[in-house]
Parts: structure tokens; sequence; C-alpha cells
């Protein structure tokens, strides 16, 4: 039998969602953002670039302000307000203390309970490779977890430390433990993808919307099996 799936803690009330770049939280993140704000859940994202490199016919300087204005909408559509960008570059974020530290201090301010983040492993399950931001994003944020929480690790931050951290749940995975019902949000999330339209229209030749909710319906359906046969936002969750 095919095991199934956890549901998502749900006795907490803020979260933090950190990415690489504009638009990996909208590739299977979306509906369950909706589903949460919606609840009264406060939700904010931080993106460790502002995906200027990600377009090969729009120079950076020109990229970074188009993709930001993007994602600001795309956070909109599922009820998010705050979106923070730390200004690594795109491509080439190294995984170290800098990038630590800047996520630490993310923590430190939102005082979430709820962490979230991308793909931190070598493949995507396996069969196609992943890119160096998201192994360094990834990584430095299930390990700026515990970070936040140690005065002594960062005090050069001026931020009182913050041990609130209960979960760290990686988006993207095949190794998912926990999911939720993408049912109620799915709608919002399309839009939320679609509002990232200069990027979608680089990938596909499709017609954007189609294509927004063919993959999203293909990837929450995939789900279904293992989570009583409702379409779902799968999650590895780490506890702490």
């Amino acid at each position: 039998m095919t095991q199934q799936l956890e549901p998502m803690p749900t006795d907490w009330r803020r979260a933090l969602a950190v990415v690489a770049h504009p638009d990996d939280l909208e590739y299977g993140c979306a509906a369950a953002v909706a589903g949460w704000t919606d609840e009264g859940r406060e939700v904010a994202y931080l993106l460790v670039t502002r995906g200027e490199a990600g377009i090969d016919a729009i120079a950076p300087s020109d990229c970074a302000p188009l993709r930001e204005r993007e994602q600001r909408a795309s956070a909109e559509a599922v009820g998010v307000a705050s979106v923070e960008f730390l200004d690594h570059r795109d491509g080439v974020i190294e995984y170290g203390t800098s990038l630590r530290r800047d996520i630490a201090a993310a923590i430190r301010r939102h005082r979430p309970e709820l962490l979230i983040t991308l793909n931190h492993r070598d493949t995507w399950g396996g069969v196609a490779w992943n890119t160096p931001d998201h192994r360094a994003v990834g990584r430095a944020t299930l390990d700026a977890a515990g970070d936040a929480g140690n005065r002594w690790i960062f005090p050069e931050l001026g931020l009182e430390p913050w041990d609130g951290v209960r979960w760290v749940a990686v988006a993207g995975t095949d190794r998912p433990t926990h999911a939720v019902d993408a049912t109620p949000g799915f709608e919002r999330s399309v839009r939320s993808l679609l509002a990232h339209r200069t990027y979608i229209e680089v990938l596909t030749d499709e017609d954007p919307e189609t294509y927004c909710r063919t993959f999203l319906a293909g990837a929450t359906e995939a789900a279904a099996e293992r989570f009583g046969g409702r379409p779902a936002v799968t999650f590895e969750v780490f506890g702490r």
C-alpha cells in the first residue's frame, strides 16, 4: 500500500517562506498559502534574489524590477502582503554564513512557527539536477532555523533570538511526509503563478493560463492517492 501523507500541523499563527527566486513558491506552494491566509494565518515571503538572471532576452538591470513587481502581485493573489528581497546574485548564491545570517535575521524579525523552503537536495526525484541556488537556499534555511534561536550566533544582528520555529516544511521534495488540501486555494494558485507572465511566456508557447492550470492541476492531483483522494500540496516536514 502507498503510505498516506499526514495533514500539515495547524497549531501555528505565523509562517515565513524562504526561496531563491520569484516564482519558486508559485510552482507548488501557493494553493497551500492561499488556504492558510484564508484561515487568518500570517505568511511572509523572503526572496534571496530578484530573479534577475532568469530571462535571457532581458538584461538583469531591467529584469530585476520587473520580476519583483510580478512577485508582489503573485503574493497578493494568495493573501500575502509581506514580500522581502535579500539581493543576493541570481544564479550564484553561495551557501555559507553570510546567507545563513541573512535568513536568521529574517526569522528573528518575523518570528515564525512554521518555516517553508524549497527542495534542498541535489536532484528533483533523481530525474533532473537541482540548481545551485535552490540547494544553497534550502540548506541555509534549514540551518538558519537553529541559528535564529541561538543568541551567540550572529549577535551582531542586534535582534533578539527566536527559538520558536517548530517545523521546517520543504516543498518540491520527492520524500513528502505531509500535505495540505489544494482545492480551496487552487484557483488563486493559478492566478498567483500566472502573475509571473513575463517569465512564463519565455518558458512556453502554450497559452499562459492553460500552462499554469495544467501544471498545477497535474502536481496537486498526483498527490491525491496519498491524501485521501484530495488534490494536495505536499511537504517534507522536519520537526524542531
